[in-house]
């Protein structure tokens, strides 16, 4: 399993990444659709690796709680496809700006929210009823390339997107 610290590395060195391809798009290319050969558009991709930090974040709450995720709560009846979409839609009348903001909010939020866990808490159950410890859950609602690699899940299609789209860096 992975440890807190590098739980922590990895979200920071993913973000720093994904940060780097974003800052060689001319403005106008941080809201043109395309990304991965669909209609998100890299303001879109980073609200939606936002919405799943939030969704950590909302996890570790109602661990705390000894309740169930409401990500899991969710899954009951939507589809991932269904989560997403709602979550950029409910984000689409919003500046690049206002979601990148947003997006390093919860990212700080999160990264302090597992450097504030011990490591005893991190290594058990989420819950009273779970077999699963705390940080592998938080690494699954986060996976992508690995646990916790969800900024790397998307890291082709943007560094693809860049080539088309950006600036020489």
């Amino acid at each position: 399993m992975i440890t807190r610290v590098e739980a922590i590395a990895i979200l920071e060195d993913q973000r720093s990444a994904t940060l780097e391809l974003l800052a060689r798009l001319p403005v106008r290319a941080r809201t043109t659709p395309g990304l991965g050969g669909g209609e998100w558009s890299p303001k879109d991709l980073l609200g939606h690796l936002e919405s799943w930090e939030r969704h950590a974040l909302d996890a570790l709450a109602a661990w705390a709680r000894d309740e169930p995720a409401p990500i899991d709560r969710a899954f009951r009846t939507m589809s991932l496809d269904d989560v997403n979409r709602r979550e950029v839609e409910r984000k689409a009348g919003r500046s690049f700006r206002a979601v990148a903001a947003g997006a390093e909010r919860t990212h700080d939020e999160l990264l302090d929210a597992i450097a504030a866990l011990d490591d005893d808490r991190w290594e058990r159950p989420a819950t009273s009823r779970g077999r699963s410890p705390l940080g592998r859950r938080v690494g699954q609602i986060l996976v992508g390339s690995g646990p916790f690699g969800h900024d790397a899940a998307h890291r082709r299609s943007l560094e693809r997107f860049v080539r088309e789209h950006g600036r020489a860096h």
